[in-house]
């Protein structure tokens, strides 16, 4: 049940809006909608406007937090953060850190799955800001910290970065992992990627970078082929304690 304060999307007339619950008036091209009947609804009912057309409530996900939620810069891509979670095997059992929090994208998708999540920042106004997105998402497993990830104390199962990593960063989530645990470091460019690789060799038990290519397909009347935007998004290194 939607409760006062709560974000919702509302879907149709090929519209979105990502908006929420509670006194006000939301004024579209389709009409006003009145965002206090919102309250005590579920998602799958139905929000008409005062001009009659409909719109269908949904409760957001991660995937719509990507989209519509606050950014202090370019978050991690879907495809990407997926990739960290079937690589390490990250479940209920886990405990995560996640530095680099960022717009706390990748930690809200990781709080879905995760038994609980710490994310570093070191930028206070960005961790303020992604504190605010966790929350909306109602993750209560997410622990956002304004701090540099070399604070970071205690044993976890996976640690994810996404920021500016040295070799000191690699050490130090060497010494917060467990025995099997996993380290998924993104990173943009080759000469960041070289950067992990050569730190954690010797250093972990296994390692593996992949590169991160995704290509959508589009169908019009002219017949169906992969989509011209750009596929190449980064890397991923995978390192096993």
């Amino acid at each position: 049940m939607i409760e006062p304060g709560d974000r919702v999307l509302l879907v149709g007339q090929g519209r979105e809006f990502f908006t929420r619950a509670g006194a006000g008036i939301l004024s579209t091209d389709k009409g006003q909608l009145d965002l206090s009947m919102l309250v005590g609804i579920t998602a799958g009912d139905i929000l008409t406007t005062h001009s009659g057309y409909e719109f269908i409530v949904r409760i957001p996900r991660p995937t719509d937090f990507f989209t519509h939620g606050k950014r202090s810069g370019a978050p991690m891509l879907p495809k990407d953060i997926g990739l960290v979670i079937a690589y390490t095997g990250m479940n209920h059992n886990d405990d995560v850190i996640d530095a680099g929090t960022g717009s706390g994208i990748a930690a809200i998708y990781f709080g879905g799955i995760a038994k609980t999540v710490k994310t570093f920042e070191v930028r206070p106004d960005f961790s303020a800001l992604a504190q605010k997105n966790i929350m909306e998402a109602k993750l209560k497993n997410v622990e956002t910290i304004a701090a540099d990830f070399l604070s970071a104390v205690g044993n976890f199962d996976i640690v994810h970065l996404d920021m500016q990593i040295q070799p000191e960063h690699v050490l130090h989530a060497h010494s917060l992992l467990k025995s099997g645990g996993y380290l998924a470091c993104y990173t943009p460019f080759l000469e960041q990627m070289v950067i992990v690789v050569d730190a954690a060799s010797g250093l972990f038990s296994e390692l593996h970078t992949h590169e991160l290519i995704e290509r959508e397909m589009t169908r019009s009347k002219r017949g169906t082929r992969p989509s011209t935007s750009i596929c190449h998004s980064g890397y991923i290194t995978i390192a096993r304690k």
